[in-house]
């Protein structure tokens, strides 16, 4: 749905800029305004996020986080090993529970 509003500008030159960019896109001076005010309130939301973002950060570094890719690494270590004991297993013969379940149910536990 559309609404209307009427912008009043107390500044001329910004006037003619809004225009000028308005001409320049090939768009309407009302796109252009309705852009902008999406791009403040999403700016103020990111705002009001700072704070709980800047906390978050700073507990992850007090309880001693790590990094995205030292946890991607250890699961990638971890399906490897499975693997291998799952190999290991074969070879022993049937014991049918693959080792990635066995782990898979250790973690629920």
């Amino acid at each position: 749905m559309s609404r209307k509003m009427t912008v009043v500008f107390h500044d001329e030159e910004l006037y003619t800029h809004l225009k000028v960019e308005a001409a320049r896109r090939h768009t309407a001076a009302s796109e252009i305004i309705a852009e902008a005010v999406s791009e403040w309130l999403e700016s103020r939301e990111d705002a009001e996020l700072l704070p709980t973002i800047e906390a978050a950060c700073t507990e992850w570094k007090e309880k001693g986080g790590r990094p995205w890719s030292e946890v991607v690494e250890e699961a990638i270590s971890q399906r490897e090993q499975a693997a291998r004991m799952d190999k290991l297993r074969q070879e022993i013969g049937p014991v049918g529970v693959s080792t990635a379940e066995l782990i898979e149910e250790g973690q629920r536990r």
